[in-house]
């Protein structure tokens, strides 16, 4: 198996784990709580596309066989990101996929892998903080503080705030207020039991003020009254100060993907 392996639980990076949730349980709720703008299916393989920006939703994820052999689904997959003007790109997550040699197919054609991305899995716990506020639908001071440059260029913002716009409910945009301002935003998804934690950031001006913590407890606080019990969250392998907050906060490390593109 090209990289590294989640075993007994334990992420790599020196995340602390317990038992693995199972992907296939996580992945479609997942792929519905951050909705590409067009999808698609080789049998048990999933297409999404969008314009381009984010990983999620512009990638493969084959999560169960194909309707055809795997180099044949390799082909129509490349064909299908082709023709929308998108480079083919599949999601792997390590242990899992069909068939169990897809990387190494992938590899022998020139793809490379990168962006280990770290999906967590814990309680739903916390309060609605008192500057907070949380509705079912974005609003001026959400968007101001998502779109902010200093988070990257302004066509990946619009593609993720499109996404967001597409979250079916119940889901919750949440915006802190400091001095008078939209100081930091997050969004929480809600399918079921299981609520998605993602789209937080902070205002620059607004930085290590503790914020993150603040809007993490919010946001789990609100899915929990809306009657979720566990959250999920993705997070890229590297950003330890992001991961270090969520442990803090009983998630663990559940399983690792990363994105597979020609090099």
């Amino acid at each position: 198996m090209i990289g590294r392996r989640l075993l007994n639980g334990s992420a790599p990076g020196g995340i602390s784990g317990r038992r693995m949730t199972d992907p296939r349980t996580i992945e479609p709720i997942a792929a519905r709580g951050w909705p590409a703008a067009e999808e698609g299916a080789l049998g048990g393989w999933r297409l999404h596309a969008s314009s381009g920006q984010s990983g999620r939703i512009n990638t493969c994820w084959p999560m169960a066989a194909p309707d055809r052999s795997a180099d044949e689904a390799i082909a129509a997959a490349e064909d299908w990101y082709l023709r929308r003007g998108l480079t083919p790109r599949f999601k792997l997550i390590e242990g899992f996929g069909d068939p169990p040699d897809l990387a190494e197919r992938l590899a022998a054609r020139g793809y490379r892998p990168d962006t280990p991305t770290l999906t967590m899995v814990g309680p739903l716990r916390g309060e609605i903080d008192a500057e907070a506020r949380v509705t079912d639908a974005r609003c001026a001071d959400f968007d101001a503080v998502f779109a902010d440059p200093a988070f990257g260029q302004s066509e990946d913002a619009l593609e993720r705030l499109g996404a967001l716009a597409r979250i079916p409910r119940p889901r919750g945009f949440a915006v802190i207020r400091m001095d008078g301002e939209a100081a930091a935003v997050g969004v929480c998804a809600i399918e079921g039991e299981w609520a998605g934690i993602m789209g937080m950031r902070t205002a620059p001006s607004f930085r290590r003020r503790g914020l993150a913590r603040r809007l993490f407890r919010t946001l789990t606080a609100f899915a929990a009254a809306a009657g979720a019990r566990r959250g999920y969250l993705q997070v890229d392998e590297d950003n330890a100060s992001a991961i270090a907050l969520y442990e803090a906060e009983g998630f663990v490390g559940s399983y690792l993907y990363r994105y597979w593109t020609r090099a």
